[in-house]
């Protein structure tokens, strides 16, 4: 039997493969046949073999192998031997924690012999349902606002939105999380903070905005860190624009942009107070700022306050 997990969502993919692990484990005392193979360091010979080998419990083996669409010849392989593989009793789940190139022969040819799992990115709706069950898996529940918040400073982050969750959750022991609980708890990412610049650059408050930079400058922040923060949500907008102008639908925008829809909903409105051509001059003007620090012909910090004032 052939399993084939994957998708952008690393931290659902993961967790799934958990579930695979535990169930196994369940019926399968020893452990013995619980085997993980890296396709990126050994042959497909060394894994066929390891499936051959009779085990001494006549258990089932539960093979997790890892890293298999970065080895043409594995895959080759491996769809060769397709059929004995998906016969078997024996388990072996194709892990990718990331998306698979769906073009490739491997890929379609799993499709049909394996039996397939793709974790997409949660939609900022799902996301929140998504939070709401981990806050009563940890035995607590958290107020909308608090919700809404918590999404706001960890984005769509699973990985860092669990640990936040248990962090919350430890701290009320089981009464509600409120928003000013995760304001004393949890640390908004510096990707919100950038955008809450912009914001303030939207609503022509450039005082606000440089003392947001200047607040993470004095935390330590380098200065190089934050110009690429910036870049990269100008670049965002600029990508957003760009489709917005040629009048393609919200659904649309988020498919072609390649971008999380959650970013997506976060950028669409602040886009209608750039034109396309002011957003190319900032995003210029970033790169020229990265230049000029990187050869010495400005300090950083003064080259963030030019960048900010000239916006």
């Amino acid at each position: 039997m052939i399993y084939f997990i994957y998708g952008e969502d690393s931290f659902r993919a993961k967790r799934k493969l958990e579930e695979i692990i535990e169930g196994y484990k369940k019926v399968h005392k020893s452990g013995l046949n619980l085997i993980y193979m890296d396709a990126g360091q050994k042959d497909f010979k060394d894994f066929y073999s390891m499936l051959k080998i009779t085990s001494m419990f006549a258990e089932k083996k539960l093979i997790i192998l890892k890293n298999v669409f970065g080895k043409a010849k594995f895959q080759e392989e491996f769809l060769e031997n397709a059929k004995s593989l998906e016969e078997s009793k024996d388990i072996v789940v194709i892990y990718e924690d990331c998306a698979a190139d769906q073009r490739t022969k491997f890929f379609k040819a799993l499709q049909k012999c394996a039996k397939c799992q793709r974790f997409e990115c949660l939609k900022p709706a799902q996301v929140r349902k998504w939070a709401e069950e981990e806050f009563a898996k940890n035995g607590a529940k958290a107020e909308e606002n608090a919700l809404y918040l918590l999404m706001n400073f960890a984005g769509t982050d699973l990985w860092r939105m669990e640990n936040e969750i248990k962090k919350l959750a430890n701290y009320k022991k089981g009464s509600i999380v409120k928003k000013e609980d995760v304001e004393l708890l949890v640390k908004p990412s510096l990707e919100n903070d950038i955008f809450k610049t912009i914001d303030a650059l939207v609503a022509s408050d450039k005082k606000e905005a440089m003392n947001l930079l200047h607040k993470h400058l004095e935390n330590g922040d380098n200065a190089l860190y934050l110009l690429s923060m910036i870049a990269y949500q100008f670049r965002n907008l600029l990508v957003i624009k760009e489709l917005q102008d040629k009048q393609q639908p919200y659904g649309v925008i988020a498919k072609k942009s390649g971008l999380h829809p959650f970013v997506v909903q976060k950028t669409f409105s602040v886009c209608s107070h750039f034109s396309l051509l002011q957003l190319k001059k900032i995003y210029q003007d970033i790169f020229k700022a990265d230049a000029d620090i990187k050869t010495g012909k400005i300090e950083p910090e003064l080259a963030l306050d030019l960048l900010v004032a000239g916006i």
